[in-house]
């Protein structure tokens, strides 16, 4: 029917699929496009009585199909291909009209098209979506960026499809261009860090507790009732207690162990290092992913001399377990704390206004960092917005003091046994550096005044310094 569909959705694979179901299970008109007109066939034939949908088998069709203001939905794999879908249809929109681009695309990609359509009249919504393909059909997290007006036109229908927590959508206007896509690749930044940290449990309970992965698996079990309550520690459980049908043996032992990457994580870090933005947990989440797929250097290492673990007797294998959920809980408090950090950082260098309480509102549900704690987050900074780091709170500061002893031991047995915890042993670093009075970067300042004439500042009085090394006395100079 011409002009009766709310929202239009083109590029039809699993995740705009299930995001065009979701749609009209909510009472909305979907219309659909898809570049192999076959899909758009088949989503109608198997879920058609789920709600309106209107197939299309042309992107002039799509666009005559739809209400105004028109909304269409962007579905397809990021950088050329959605460049290729933008001009395929931005010709044949009015101003007033809007672009979604649902997929993981980079924020500066997103500034860069927002910035030429807006030229035009369109509005382009640059919209993170996390919770995979179960998120997309039931409720994902949604963090839309963009104009005021547009969302005020867009807003109501993704707050309608995505998850709910006590009511409330986990949904909400991030800000103007980028703002959206930046969020939800920091969001995927800690998610690296996040899986890094539980993968390094597992390792430690299995090689320095001796516990096998179904018994591990009841551990994360028992975590997951207290405050590390968490949809990834829910399904780690559910993994390691997994027994693989053809062999028998636990799942997790007859996977490779080289874990890979669609390059959120790593843009995380990269975009970190220009905004100067210490995110070393994430980072080394990242590394440890590569780390894991060079084989070549893998091979070249193995074999060399190094301590071989000594699993614990059961009962200190218990108490070694509890050591492991409070070291586990602080690196968590670390690695949330970098990516608000990097949140706060990139609003301020882009302009955003980003609310960081709303950023752990609509965390709590449907996306895949979702945890109990997002809860503790939100209210942290509902109470003081412009909290500098999330253990300037009180609660989280008690917390990771009451745990750092544990947290201590437990790195320190991983290096005496030579269990590597690359992100345990950095979040913990990282929490020393910024907690200690005074640092040995008043040395690298002296070096890099030695061999390039840096200068240096002072803690005495006020300027900035040379020192004439190669002269005889080294005399001082104000730079």
């Amino acid at each position: 029917m011409v002009g009766t569909a709310q929202i239009g959705v083109t590029g039809l694979a699993v995740m705009g699929r299930n995001l065009a179901r979701n749609f009209a299970r909510h009472g909305y008109s979907v219309a659909l496009h898809n570049r192999t007109s076959s899909r758009t066939r088949s989503l109608v034939e198997e879920f058609g009585h789920e709600g309106s949908f209107v197939p299309t088998e042309s992107a002039e069709a799509l666009v005559a199909a739809l209400e105004r203001p028109r909304r269409i939905m962007i579905m397809v794999k990021a950088g050329e291909a959605t460049d290729a879908v933008i001009e395929e249809f931005a010709p044949l929109l009015e101003p007033g009209d809007m672009i979604v681009d649902g997929g993981n695309a980079h924020f500066q990609d997103t500034r860069r098209r927002e910035s030429a359509l807006r030229e035009r009249g369109i509005h382009f919504v640059g919209t993170g979506v996390s919770g995979g393909e179960e998120g997309a059909l039931e409720g994902p997290s949604i963090m839309p960026g963009g104009s005021v007006e547009s969302y005020a036109s867009l807003g109501p229908m993704l707050e309608a499809i995505s998850a709910k927590v006590d009511g409330d959508p986990c949904c909400t206007h991030i800000g103007a261009d980028g703002a959206g896509h930046f969020v939800k690749m920091v969001h995927n930044g800690i998610e690296y860090a996040d899986m890094q940290l539980i993968a390094e449990a597992y390792d430690l309970l299995r090689q320095v507790g001796g516990l096998s992965p179904a018994e591990i698996g009841d551990v994360f079990r028992t975590w997951n009732r207290g405050r590390l309550d968490s949809y990834l520690v829910e399904i780690t459980a559910d993994v390691l207690g997994h027994t693989d049908a053809a062999t028998g043996k636990p799942f997790v032992d007859v996977v490779q162990d080289r874990a890979e990457q669609k390059g959120t994580g790593r843009w995380t870090v990269q975009i970190a290092l220009d905004l100067g933005v210490p995110v070393s947990a994430i980072a080394q989440a990242v590394f440890a992913r590569s780390s894991s797929g060079h084989t070549d250097l893998r091979d070249a290492y193995r074999g060399l001399p190094g301590p071989a673990p000594q699993p614990l007797s059961p009962g200190d294998a218990q108490r070694f377990a509890d050591q492991v959920e409070q070291a586990l809980y602080a690196s968590k408090i670390i690695a949330y704390d970098q990516g608000w950090k990097m949140i706060l950082d990139g609003s301020k260098e882009y302009g955003w206004s980003i609310d960081q309480a709303a950023i752990a509102r609509i965390w709590r549900g449907g996306c895949i960092i979702r945890a109990a704690f997002l809860d503790r987050i939100r209210a942290a900074y509902a109470a003081e917005p412009e909290l500098p780091s999330l253990v300037a709170d009180k609660g989280f500061a008690e917390e990771i003091a009451g745990a750092q002893d544990a947290w201590r031991e437990v790195v320190a047995r991983a290096a005496r046994q030579g269990v590597p915890v690359p992100a345990f042993s950095t979040a913990l670093a990282y929490y020393d550096t910024l907690r200690a009075p005074r640092l040995p970067a008043a040395l690298t300042q002296g070096q890099r005044d030695f061999f390039g004439a840096h200068t240096y500042r002072r803690v005495d009085r006020e300027g900035v310094f040379h020192t004439l090394w190669a002269e005889p006395g080294r005399r001082e100079e104000t730079a």
